[in-house]
This record gives C-alpha cells, structure tokens and sequence, in this order.
C-alpha cells in the first residue's frame, strides 16, 4: 500500500469535487478532481470492476466522461498515482476504521427501500455513549427508534444489529440505511415496530483474522460488553419488550460471526438470529448443534444468506451441512452478489420482516 507524508499529500491534491454532468435522476456523472502534480488518476466504483481513467485538463483538473451509474448506494475513491483518496468536498464517506471510500447515492424510481421516502413517517437514530465497564473507555452505541415512539407508550420488541470488521457502529445507518430500510417495512406493513441496537464490533480495535486467540478474546469482549453494558442501557432508557421472544440478533460478514456464535450459544436470551454473509465458524456453534431438539425448541427462526460470489460461501456450505446434519432448522438463501454492500442491504429488507412474527 502505498503511503503519502501530509505536506507531500497537499502538495499533490487541490480541492475534490464531485458533481453530476447531468440530471441525477438519468444516473450520469461526471467525476472531478484537481491533482495539478499528477501522472494519473483513475476512480475507482463500486458499480464497476473496471477502473475509469479520467484525463487531465490544462488546469490540472482530471475528470471523467459522464458515466452511466445504476441506482443503488455505491463505494467509490480516487487513485492518484497508486494513492487512495476519498472526496474531500463529499461529506458521505463509508464509515471504517480506517474511512477509505466516498458514497454516492442515486435513487430508484420508484424509491427502493434504502432510499428516502418523503411521503413516509420516519424514526429516529440515537447515539448513546457509554462507560464500557470491560474495557474501562468510553464507547458508542446506536440505536434506531420507529416513527411514533416518541409519543407513544407501547414496548417494543430489540434487534441487534452488527456491521462487518473494517467498519463500525454507524455502518448500518450511514451506509446501510438500515433506518430508511426500517421506515420503508413498517410504512408498508411489512415489518412490526421495533428497537434497533448497533454497538462497535471492535471492543479491541481489528484484530488479525489468522489469530484465533486474539479473535476469540475479541468475541469474548464484544458478548461481555453487549450483555452487561449496552443492551442494560437500550433497557434502562427505552420502552423494551422483554423475554427471549422478543430478541434477535443478526450481521454481516464479522457481525454474522458473531451473531452465530453470540445467539446459537445464548437461544435463551435470542429466538431470531440471522447471518448475511457471515465467517461462519461450524465449531464455535457445536453445542447449539448438538442439543438440536432444544435448539429448535427455543428459536423461532435461523436465517442465513451468502452470494455466489462470495469469498466465504464455501464456510457457509460448511455450516449449512452441519446443521442439516443435526438437525437443526434453519433457512439458508444462496443469491447472487458478492460481499457487499448491496447485496447486505437487500438480505436485511428480506430479514427483518420475518421478525417478532406470531
């Protein structure tokens, strides 16, 4: 990876700008940046797996020819002389660790449910810090609330939602628009009122994926923290239903790790777990396998979704086979797509309304 000192990064940067060569709606845009000390630039979309050279004018303003952009919520970045930027005049950045790439988001027509609908109540997105009593530091956690809660009485049933591990608690809403997604299903009927609680998956920041006792102390942190510092504070400060019935836990690729591993070895406490493109880890949920009867007995329902083009579909198989093997009941959906974004938002909009279901 290559690397800039800041003075050197100024020096080959002027201002970035991204701006539509014509109406948005028709999905063609032109993108721009000014590099005047530039070899090349190239941008780099989502919606490709082609890279686009822009060419440099007189100016030292590289641009690209107006691109055809589908609809859809998309990743995107600059490669100035082998050097990532993101768009320094676009204020939607993905939220990571590490922010690495610029949103541009271009509406359906009609809206898809990631999109915002005027025409439809809206709830609210919270943020909430937090004395984690296991790591001894302030930490975060979002929580959605559905239209109306602010001035109704009724409890409502908690989803616990989790992001995937180059990024953090306000993945779901800044970049899933998982609140836009919520808004959309109830308006429609399609999904009950609920709580949505999104904590940082990195109680100790990222971990390397080949290190298993890292990664176990990591999952270990991340329960103790869920269960003892963030879901106490979603329960003091907000009307929740309680019971195991009225729990669910779902994520994608880490988070559907471990939510797995989280709800598969706590169905006491979760009766909905779902997984969307999770690092599906078969050993870590044997125990659930191995009392199937009373695994089935306690859940209501076991969602798992993966792409066919996903670099984890084969750990997916993997887990898939052993439940089946067990016993256990469970829903598994191979779609097209990759590991991405897109296809996550669609497998939540598929998920949620099965959730707090008679």
């Amino acid at each position: 990876m290559k690397f800039l000192t800041l003075p050197a990064l100024i020096a080959l940067l002027a201002p970035c700008s991204i701006f539509a060569a014509a109406d948005i709606a028709d999905g063609k845009v032109t993108f721009s940046i000014k590099a005047p000390k530039a070899a090349e630039v190239r941008l780099k979309g989502q919606w490709s797996k082609e890279d686009t050279a822009l060419t440099r004018g007189g100016d030292g303003l590289w641009s690209s020819v107006a691109i055809a952009v589908p609809s859809g919520v998309w990743e995107y970045s600059f490669q100035v002389d082998g050097l990532n930027v993101i768009d320094p005049q676009n204020t939607a950045i993905k939220p990571q660790r590490m922010p690495q790439k610029s949103i541009l988001h271009i509406a359906s027509n009609p809206p898809a449910p990631w999109d915002w609908q005027a025409d439809i109540p809206h709830g609210t997105v919270h943020t909430h810090v937090f004395h984690s009593k296991q790591l001894a530091v302030p930490r975060e956690v979002v929580v959605y609330t559905p239209p109306g809660y602010e001035t109704g009485t009724e409890k409502l049933p908690l989803f616990v939602l989790q992001h995937g591990s180059g990024d953090n608690q306000r993945g779901w809403t800044e970049h899933g628009k998982a609140h836009w997604i919520l808004d959309h299903l109830i308006a429609a009927g399609k999904a009950k009122p609920m709580i949505v609680v999104m904590l940082d998956g990195h109680p100790h920041g990222m971990v390397p994926r080949d290190d298993q006792a890292k990664r176990a102390a990591s999952l270990e942190a991340f329960r103790k923290e869920l269960f003892e510092d963030a879901l106490p504070l979603v329960e003091a400060n907000y009307r929740v239903l309680p019971g195991q019935p009225n729990r669910a836990i779902a994520g994608l690729s880490m988070g559907g790790w471990q939510s797995l591993t989280i709800g598969l070895n706590a169905t006491e406490r979760f009766a909905w777990i779902g997984s969307f493109s999770g690092a599906a880890d078969t050993e870590a949920v044997k125990a659930a396998m191995d009392d199937s009867t009373g695994t089935n007995a306690k859940l209501k329902l076991l969602w798992i979704a993966c792409g066919k083009d996903d670099f984890l579909l084969d750990r997916n198989h993997t887990l898939i086979d052993a439940l089946k093997a067990a016993n256990v009941t469970h829903e598994w959906h191979e779609t097209a797509g990759d590991h991405s974004w897109p296809v996550w938002r669609t497998y939540l909009t598929e998920f949620v309304p099965r959730l707090f279901q008679p």
